[in-house]
Order: C-alpha cells, then structure tokens, then sequence
C-alpha cells in the first residue's frame, strides 16, 4: 500500500476532508470524517505531515495530532488561497491546503501551549469588558444627550451625568432606571476590569521575558505579556520580519524597476499592532516635553519631516524590532535613566 506523507485538513464544525499524498505528491486518498472519527483515523496512520488552517480550534487538533506523533503545520488562510483551484468546495480546500504545506519558504504558525492559551484569554477577556464598557458609556451619554445633558469625552467623565440625571425633575422615571441600570453595569465591568489588571499584573512579574520586555520604552505589561504569548521569536529570520508580520510595514507596489510605497498593510496580529502603536504615541507625547530625554535624534528627525501619527507607526516598528532583539539574545533593554514614559 502506498504509503501517506503529508494530509491536508479542511476543518469545520462537524465534518473534516482530508486530501492525502505520498512522497510524489500524488493524491492516494480523499475522504470526509465525522468528528468523532478524526483522532481515530489518525491513530491508524503512520507518522505523517498533517497540515490545518490557523482558524478556531486549530490549536487544540495540533496539539491532539502531535502527541499521536504526527508533524503538524498550521498555515494562514491568505496563504492557503492561492492555490485553491477555480470554484470552492471543502475538497478543494483541503488539496490546497496540502499544496501550500509542501511548498518550499512557506511560513508556519508556531502551535499554542494550553498555557499560552490560558494566559492569552486573561488579556483577550480584559480588551472584551472594556469594548463592553465602552458600548456601555457610549450608550449613556446618547441617551442623556437627548434629554439634553451633556459631558466631557473620556471614560472617566460619564460618572458625572449620573447625578445630573437624577436631579433633573423633567426626565420620566422610567428613564431614571435606565440609566440606573447602565450605571449599576458600568460598575460591575469596572470591578472585572480591576480584578483582570491584577492578574495581569501578577502574570507580568513572574515571567522573566515579559519583565525583560517591559524595559523597552513605550512597552507595558499589557505589550509585553502579549509580546511574550503571541510571538515565537525563532519563527522571524529578523526583527524586520517580526515588523512586517505585525503589520507595521508600507505595502509595496513596485514594479519595473520603480519602488512604490503605500500605506501600512495593518496585517498579522491586530491587538499587538495597536498595543504598539499606542505605546510609540505615549512615547512621542512625553519626549516631545522640553528636555525629556527620550527625545533622541533619531525621534527629532523623524518628527520634523513626518506627521506624528506617522512617526508613531515608524517609531511603533522599531520597538517591534527591538523586541525581536531581546527576545532572540535574552538581553534587556539599555538606556540612560530618563523619565518615566506612559505606556500601556
């Protein structure tokens, strides 16, 4: 029988298709399984390349396949559609899953611990209650604007309204419990919120890459502990790289010999690309102070011929690639004491 050296895996909620090739990449077998069938087809073959999709519950048949002692590769979807063949069917979609993980220089996604995942949720649930939070406060001050009240912007100032709304005698009492209720809400997030930042807290103390990480200027806990979860630094040939899967690089249109340069391609991981950004912005915000000395040359030439959000995208890529740095050597960080920098 000839043997399988590589499968593709086109996943989804209940039914797999699996497209199998031998050492010649010629397809010896095609077939669809039950969910409940998968593991079991697996544990009858021998140890092969299995290749899946980075999408939901990716993660965990990785983690399944290798302990069966079978190599696992997860490709981004962007770069499986390219060899997906006119039309679209699951079939299709699992041979060309198989292709893109033969290709020579594809790039893989490095598989999660159940730890990595664990502490990944602590952070993804922090940035879901302050969304919630947000919706919330946005809420508020629409509803109070029709009845005329207003505030200043921020998180922080919507508590003003309340008491306001309370001694307005024309606004109906159903209204009043409303925003009672919206008040009561905004509350309980608050106290999650609160509880989330000090677990977070206490997970950036006991790990010694997020303290190393936490050195760079602009880089807080929140960076740096998803720093440390999302980034596999031996997966980047670079810091350029790291940079450019971060999405922190112009998309390039050259052609003919001529370099054209658009606008950042906002590609890879969202959350650590806006984390980034925030915390080259602080940075831009306190070095331009007169006499702070995180006002470097570099950061005054930059400012001087480009926009600051610009300057905060460019300043954004160099902290990634300092990451990279410190991640790959084991260093920490080295400046001159300077003034504490915000950071998030």
């Amino acid at each position: 029988m000839t043997e399988i050296t590589r499968i593709g895996v086109d996943t989804s909620k209940a039914v797999f298709t699996l497209h199998c090739v031998d050492e010649k990449d010629r397809p010896v077998l095609r077939l669809n399984l039950r969910r409940g069938q998968f593991l079991g087809f697996f544990r009858k073959q021998q140890p092969a390349i299995v290749a899946l999709e980075a999408c939901g519950s990716s993660y965990h048949w990785a983690r399944e396949l290798t302990a069966l002692g079978h190599t696992v590769r997860l490709l981004p979807p962007q770069y499986v559609k390219p060899y997906v063949k006119r039309g679209k069917n699951d079939q299709k979609d699992a041979e060309a899953i198989c292709e893109a993980a033969g290709r020579p220089g594809m790039h893989f996604v490095p598989t999660k611990t159940l730890e990595q995942q664990a502490d990944g949720m602590v952070l993804k649930a922090r940035d879901m209650l302050i969304g919630q939070r947000t919706v919330l406060i946005n809420t508020v001050r629409g509803h109070a604007a029709e009845f005329g009240l207003i505030t200043a912007k921020g998180a922080a100032n919507v508590e003003v309204l309340f008491p306001a709304i309370e001694q307005q005698s024309d606004i109906p009492l159903v209204a009043k419990e409303m925003f009672a209720m919206f008040r009561q809400q905004i509350s309980d997030i608050n106290e999650r919120i609160a509880e989330l930042d000090a677990r977070v807290n206490a997970m950036h103390k006991t790990s010694a890459l997020s303290r190393r990480l936490a050195t760079i200027p602009g880089v807080g806990p929140i960076t740096a502990l998803t720093l440390t979860i999302e980034i596999d630094a031996a997966q980047f040939e670079s810091g350029r790289h790291l940079a450019a899967w971060a999405g922190l690089t112009p998309k390039d249109h050259s052609t003919g010999g001529k370099q054209r340069l658009g606008v950042i391609t906002r590609a890879g991981n969202e959350t650590l690309r806006r984390l980034l950004v925030s915390g080259a912005t602080a940075v831009i915000r306190v070095a331009s102070k007169p006499g702070n000395r995180q006002m470097t040359e570099w950061l005054r030439a930059l400012l001087a011929r480009k926009p600051r959000k610009l300057a905060a995208v460019a300043l954004a890529n160099k902290m990634a690639r300092i990451a990279w740095a410190l991640m790959r050597s084991g260093e920490t960080y080295r400046r001159e004491a300077t003034p504490a920098v915000a950071s998030v």
